[in-house]
């Protein structure tokens, strides 16, 4: 068997690619988004693929961050949140990419060729997103998630279908991510910017609300990472000779 071709380097000048970090986020993602989901046809669907449903997203600790839903596809929905930035969420700094590591989807099968306008399948959409952000507040330590609007109101009651659940972020990334410092510096980044958009626009009191609730989370971080080296203990008495010549 004749030897492989070494590959050489890529010259990110040269060459039109994104970042690692980028490219790694958006090859995990199309691997969740690709993955089978049974459902009453003939053959599993990929999990991206179904029409209508609710997703959720989670941080670094499992604590849930974000709830959305869709009727265009799960797929594009997601992706758009995750890779393209291009949602209100990611634009006004509410929700931050990079604090996703895993994602839970509810896609709704029985409405796969259910239109857009079909009011029965909108409310039950509705009444599903109800469900799972009510589900998430209460998972949450904070009480509380990242969005600034509440689901719509409705009378309708329905029960969680089966979901489908995975990591978007690869070892490698993780490593790189998880390290509670390099949190706390990426939380209080957003905190700014969305204190920043709040600053210059005339907003809802939703926006005001993520607000309070990521000032919450990042007090939270770095409380457990101070009692975590020390606390108290682990801070220096100050001498009369530190400041000597």
């Amino acid at each position: 068997m004749p030897d492989q071709p070494a590959l050489l380097p890529r010259n990110p000048d040269a060459v039109n690619f994104p970042p690692f970090e980028t490219e790694d986020l958006r090859a995990n993602l199309v691997r969740f988004l690709d993955t089978p989901f049974d459902w009453p046809a003939d053959q599993p669907m990929l999990v991206g693929n179904f029409r209508w449903g609710v997703y959720a997203f989670f941080d670094y600790d499992g604590e849930p961050i974000y709830v959305g839903q869709t009727n265009e596809r799960l797929r594009t929905r997601i992706r758009r949140h995750l890779t393209n930035q291009r949602t209100d969420a990611v634009a006004m700094s509410v929700l931050d990419p990079f604090e996703v590591l895993d994602i839970e989807v509810w896609p709704l099968p029985q409405f796969q060729d259910a239109p857009r306008s079909d009011a029965a399948a909108r409310q039950h959409l509705d009444a599903l997103e109800r469900l799972i952000t009510e589900q998430a507040v209460q998972n949450s330590q904070f009480k509380a998630i990242l969005n600034e609007k509440d689901p719509p109101p409705g009378l309708l009651s329905v029960k969680a279908p089966r979901s489908s659940r995975g990591r978007i972020v690869s070892e490698r990334v993780f490593e790189l991510r998880s390290h509670p410092d390099f949190r706390l510096a990426r939380r209080a980044q957003i905190l700014s910017r969305l204190a920043q958009v709040i600053s210059e626009r005339k907003v809802q009191g939703g926006l005001r609300r993520v607000l309070l609730t990521q000032a919450k989370r990042l007090q939270w971080l770095a409380s457990r990472r101070y009692e975590a080296l020390g606390g108290a203990a682990s801070v220096a008495t100050e001498h009369e000779d530190d400041d000597a010549g």
